[in-house]
């Protein structure tokens, strides 16, 4: 149809579409349907301010879903212009669309900043400050439309922890949380979402079940909130979820015996994940974890328990910020074998792999605007209606076939050719 040709982009969430219905094969020899599901749900960084080949041939393979951003890959001249060839580089070579993520919060927390010629931004607690929510609105809408201007369609914000705990090593300290009050990161959060909204850019809700009463910093290993957490650090959750304003929740790596028993931290909890999140606060979008090889995991489970806790506790999405220099180790590659082995002796189960990879796929789908949607099913539509115009044809035809069949054949006799006239002259 016309539409694939015109829109790209709705082609390969097509593609996407028909692996969930189970009725689309990979191209070529080098990936199957199951490698490309279990790509999805893989997210990786890659080394510089460049295209990386070896990224680039695994996203062109499918077997990559999402790729984040750092400061590191931002080049240092004509940055826009060259990190935007980046995104576009990897975005059209993946053959179902990619999540181009950042952490770009404000304040510490800011990849793009203002030395590469982006807009300045400020900390979440300094937008909080204002007396109205003009400063949130202002600064949500000049970091989105910087975001859809570079290709970049998620956030990994904003955060929604509540900065509870003034002296928190990792939140409070660097103003990361809008306030201490549930109700004010709740509000503040929702406009700050509705300005991405508002670009097209997706946002993700971080870090479930919150991180703001902690005392330690979970990329240097365990941060036990057991005794400081408290009930009311899920309500920006509940908010935003009711409201319609979660497209995504980011994990975390915190630990919390009164919700976990096991001690296992939020990304790896089932109780946490599958319990709270999905079940209690009815959340059915897409899992993102925290980096899957901060020290609060790697100190303390090996990546193949880690990987199959993740999976079996409810995660879409396992971030590998820092993928391993080495080829011949690369997390892709590794994280691909786990997943496939745990899947073939049975510690998962591939149903599990397809509920993840449907969540995804419908979140994949807001990157193609509501007209490319509305054209899509406009298309199906006339698509359907002639097939079954041609169905309908095709039963006529059919019909009119068995009639002629029970007919009986009557053959005619051959008629006589009429004699010719003899032409010659009589000889005188």
């Amino acid at each position: 149809m016309r539409i694939y040709k015109e829109n790209i982009m709705l082609k390969k969430i097509l593609i996407g579409l028909l692996l969930i219905a189970g009725l689309h094969k990979a191209e070529g020899q080098t990936t199957d349907s199951l490698d490309l599901k279990i790509g999805q749900m893989i997210l990786i960084g890659f080394p510089g301010p460049a295209v990386d080949q070896y990224v680039l041939s695994e996203v062109r393979k499918g077997r990559v879903g999402s790729i984040i951003l750092f400061e590191k890959n931002i080049p240092p001249q004509n940055s826009f212009v060259a990190l935007k060839k980046i995104t576009w580089t990897y975005q059209h070579a993946a053959p179902i669309p990619l999540f181009i993520g950042i952490d770009q919060e404000g304040g510490r927390v800011n990849r793009l900043k203002d030395k590469y010629g982006f807009p300045k931004s400020i900390t979440a607690a300094a937008m909080g400050k204002s007396a109205n929510l003009d400063s949130v609105r202002f600064y949500g809408e000049s970091t989105a439309s910087t975001l859809a201007g570079l290709g970049i369609n998620i956030n990994f914000g904003p955060v929604v922890d509540l900065a509870s705990n003034p002296d928190n090593p990792i939140i409070a300290k660097f103003g990361r949380a809008f306030s201490a009050n549930e109700d004010s990161v709740a509000l503040q959060a929702k406009e700050f979402i509705k300005a991405h909204h508002k670009y097209g850019v997706m946002t993700a809700l971080k870090h479930f079940p919150g991180h703001g009463s902690s005392k330690a910093d979970t990329h240097l290993g365990i941060a036990d909130v057991t005794n400081t957490w408290e009930e009311r650090e899920l309500k920006p959750y509940r908010v935003l979820i009711d409201s319609g304003y979660a497209d995504a929740v980011m994990t975390s790596h915190i630990v919390n015996r009164k919700l976990d028993k096991a001690g296992n931290p939020g990304t790896l909890s089932s109780d946490i994940l599958t319990g709270i999140l999905r079940n209690q606060l009815h959340f059915e979008g897409v899992v993102f974890t925290d980096d899957m090889q901060m020290q609060a995991i790697t100190k303390h489970y090996g990546l193949e328990e880690a990987i199959k806790l993740a999976i079996k506790g409810g995660v879409d999405i396992m971030t590998f910020s820092n993928n391993l220099q080495d080829r011949e180790a690369r997390i892709v590659d590794i994280a691909h074998g786990i997943i496939r082995k745990m899947i073939a002796n049975g510690e998962i189960n591939e149903e599990r792999i397809n509920q993840s990879f449907r969540r995804i796929m419908k979140l994949k789908q807001k990157m193609v605007s509501n007209d490319g949607i509305a054209q899509y099913e406009q298309a199906l539509e006339r698509s359907n209606v002639a097939l079954e115009k041609a169905n309908k044809e095709m039963l006529t035809y059919q019909e009119r076939i068995k009639v002629l069949e029970q007919q009986p054949v009557v053959v005619k006799p051959a008629e006589e050719a009429p004699k010719k006239k003899s032409k010659r002259k009589k000889r005188g």
